[in-house]
């Protein structure tokens, strides 16, 4: 069921079609942001749906977490988009669900729990560049913030949409470059998944 008449401009921004197809989960935020024109979401991307029992609504298979991504209104592409994955193979995932989302000049950040945590990557995707990230038992909010060098005190005083406009903002001058490797070769460098709720007891 879309909730796009619940905010105003998504209907118009790039997250018209992840919302149409309901993939926008559990907002914190989905609604403008401080700078005119521009539309925020932070929460979860749905990226592989459970085949629907009658009409039981299911939890998707898997998502993509803590999510941030910012849009402006009129531009059909994502200009930043970040993200939390438990494991480096659903970058082509993330990657097939944003499709037209996706532009050659977008910043698009994924966090990935089985990545060395000594190593950066970029990895070409659909005509985009992916910037891929260990991620040391934070959030990809704080990693955010430590990887564009942004003081977390400066920003306490900020409600969810300035502080998602102050990291976007970051994010879009961000130009530094790590090792470009294929999503193939990654593949190969992925480690085993480090899942915090595998081995607790039941």
């Amino acid at each position: 069921m879309s909730t796009t008449l619940a905010e105003p401009g998504l209907a118009d921004t790039a997250f018209a079609r992840l919302e149409s197809e309901g993939r926008l989960l559990n907002p914190v935020l989905k609604a403008p942001t401080k700078k005119p024109g521009r539309f925020g979401f932070r929460g979860e991307l749905a990226l592989r749906f459970a085949a629907k029992l009658a009409d039981e609504a299911r939890p998707p298979e898997l998502t993509c977490d803590q999510v941030i991504a910012v849009a402006q209104v009129g531009d059909p592409k994502l200009a930043f988009f970040a993200g939390y994955l438990l494991s480096f193979e659903h970058l082509k995932d993330v990657a097939e669900t944003l499709g037209d989302t996706l532009s050659a000049g977008g910043k698009y950040f994924l966090f990935c729990n089985n990545i060395d945590l000594s190593k950066k990557y970029q990895v070409p995707l659909r005509g985009a560049m992916f910037y891929v990230l260990p991620i040391d038992e934070a959030t990809v909010y704080n990693e955010l913030l430590e990887l564009l060098y942004l003081e977390k005190t400066e920003l306490k005083k900020l409600d969810t949409a300035g502080k998602t406009d102050r990291v976007a903002d970051a994010a879009l001058k961000f130009d530094i470059t790590f090792d470009t490797i294929t999503y193939d070769e990654g593949l190969k460098l992925m480690g085993p998944v480090r899942n915090p709720n595998e081995n607790r007891p039941v």
